[in-house]
């Protein structure tokens, strides 16, 4: 009676159903949206009691002051969904432990540094050094792109092969991290963009190649994100930060190079990164198009604000950040299928991510455009009531 269910599981590329090795995958997922989801609120509180927000200006489209400490709850969430797992199911993160742990330090980096800059301002420089510290971390651990000129891979051959990996990783690691930080300009589109991007890396290092590291950590990133959407979708109630975009970032640029990514010649250098970088396309695009632009004016591209993001152009022909939000969600879907297809994932994987994708976004709109209508339906009920006491005699 259960066979069809096991040969379905083993076709989405659950080897062995019957274990709960994939059930642990799915348990972190729930406990990282359930803590986002139900304890934002209480950050968001919090945050203006404190003064821990974006006031408004002319560069930033929030009308009011708006709580920019998303990020600490979303670190939180991924935190204590791998704490709980570790617990329930210790035998599953022993084996990656090092890597996890290396990714949650350097995350940890980043959420410091991102929120000190939200709060108070930090030079471009200082941020740039705590990247690459975070960065280095990574490299330490082991999380690296390899290149090999000739060798093996544990045999390089000469200490070029070393430095150019290490160069090539701090590269990727700090240029992700800050395009995912770029993008954070309208309300649910970089979280949206972390979601997207983790579900697809999830789906992919799941079933290819020993990544239980990536498997954990995405899984624990996609919750979170998923919890933080339910308040941030426009209008927004409290925004990630520059902590949150750049854990984002880094948790992404981290696991989208764990596994057996290694260069041995020139020629390979495009089919073994290409995947990567298909999966980060839309950030990538916008900053490089940022950076671009700024260079040609000649401004410092990483202390220069400005209007000239992807985002900003939809909204420059007049569509609501609603629109905007959702059509570079569908460009980002759009990239992670085909980085999907290019790593070889059958048709039925990738129609069941990206229906998996679809619903869970479409449960976080629902719920938050039903939030919307009940806040309206009481503001209006208050708003008859005190006409109805202001016309009444005394």
């Amino acid at each position: 009676m259960l066979d069809p269910i096991v040969d379905f599981f083993k076709a989405l590329g659950i080897a062995e159903p019957g274990k709960l090795g994939w059930v642990t995958v799915v348990l972190t997922f729930i406990i990282a949206a359930v803590v986002a989801w139900r304890f934002m609120p209480r950050v968001r509180l919090f945050s203006l009691q404190v003064g821990w927000a974006d006031e408004p200006n002319s560069r930033r489209l929030n009308k009011e002051p708006l709580p920019n400490a998303g990020g600490l709850m979303i670190f939180a969430s991924v935190i204590v969904a791998l704490v709980l797992t570790t617990i329930l199911r210790a035998i599953e993160i022993e084996a990656v432990q090092v890597q996890v742990l290396a990714i949650l330090l350097g995350g940890s980096f980043m959420i410091m540094a991102g929120f000190i800059d939200d709060q108070f301002g930090l030079p471009p420089l200082f941020r740039l050094l705590v990247q690459l510290m975070a960065a280095l971390l990574l490299v330490s651990a082991g999380i690296r792109i390899e290149i090999i000129f000739g060798g093996t891979a544990a045999d390089p051959g000469n200490a070029w092969s070393t430095v150019v990996s290490v160069l090539v990783t701090l590269i990727w690691i700090v240029g992700i991290t800050n395009a995912v930080n770029l993008i954070d300009g309208v309300d649910g589109l970089a979280g949206g963009v972390s979601f997207i991007t983790s579900m697809s890396l999830l789906a992919v290092s799941a079933q290819f190649a020993p990544r239980a590291a990536a498997t954990l950590v995405l899984a624990a990133l996609a919750g979170a994100a998923l919890g933080f959407l339910r308040h941030n979708f426009p209008p927004s109630r409290i925004i990630m930060g520059d902590s949150g975009a750049y854990f984002f970032g880094f948790v992404l640029a981290a696991s989208s190079i764990l596994g057996d990514l290694k260069i041995t010649t020139i020629f390979a250098l495009f089919p073994t990164v290409f995947p990567a970088v298909l999966f980060l396309l839309l950030p990538l695009i916008d900053t490089l198009q940022v950076v671009l632009r700024r260079l040609v004016r000649r401004k410092n591209p990483l202390s220069t604000p400005g209007t000239d993001h992807l985002h900003h152009g939809l909204l420059a022909r007049g569509l609501s950040q609603t629109r905007t939000t959702l059509i570079l969600w569908g460009v980002t879907l759009g990239t992670n299928l085909v980085a999907m297809g290019v790593q070889g994932m059958s048709a039925l994987k990738m129609a069941t991510t990206t229906v998996a994708i679809v619903a869970l976004l479409a449960l976080v709109i629902w719920r938050r455009r039903r939030a919307l209508r009940r806040t309206a339906a009481k503001a209006a009920q208050l708003e008859v009531a005190g006409d109805s006491d202001g016309g009444s005699p005394i």
